[in-house]
């Protein structure tokens, strides 16, 4: 299937696009919200800019797809390959990216807040400036990756020995501050 056959599919109502090859495909800018690509192969597509909220991309094939500025809040990509793809950018906020796949991918700036990244593959990724609030972080593999300005806020799945390696490798861990509960006392 070429791009322009999803497209007019998709504008006809078609969601379902499951094991679709979509090799280099060319879909900057689309609206392929809720969309079904279970397993779709999209390598080396541009995705620039694309809308996939609430896509289903469990296993999809994203091998080196410029996904930079992409939504994609709320996708599942679970077990999808991420590998080098540019995620520059991009919106993955309450993604599950469990088990993902983004070995030497580019995250830079990308919001994952929220995001499920448990058992990700994050191997020498770039991921400067960042946001991790909320995420879930258990069993990620974080070894080489780029932290420079990375915000972590009340993330999950993380000890304190990785959180002290985490830091020193340039993380940044915002405090939840903690709130001071005032009480009357009455007599």
């Amino acid at each position: 299937m070429n791009s322009q056959e999803l497209l007019d599919l998709y504008a006809a109502g078609d969601r379902n696009f499951r094991d679709t090859d979509l090799f280099r495909a060319e879909l900057s800018n689309a609206n392929l919200s809720g969309a079904n690509l279970f397993r779709a192969n999209l390598f080396r597509a541009n995705l620039l800019g694309v809308s996939l909220f609430n896509a289903n991309l469990i296993g999809a094939n994203l091998y080196c797809a410029n996904l930079s500025g992409a939504d994609l809040s709320g996708a599942n990509l679970t077990r999808a390959d991420l590998t080098g793809a540019d995620l520059s950018g991009a919106d993955l906020s309450g993604a599950d990216l469990s088990g993902a796949i983004l070995t030497h991918a580019n995250l830079s700036y990308a919001d994952l807040s929220r995001a499920n990244l448990m058992r990700a593959e994050l191997v020498d990724t770039a991921l400067s400036h960042a946001k991790f609030q909320g995420a879930n972080l258990k069993e990620a593999n974080l070894t080489g990756a780029l932290l420079q300005n990375v915000k972590f806020k009340q993330v999950i799945g993380l000890n304190a020995a990785r959180i002290q390696e985490l830091k020193e490798q340039g993380a940044i861990f915002e405090e939840v501050p903690s709130l001071t509960l005032n009480s009357k006392v009455t007599s």
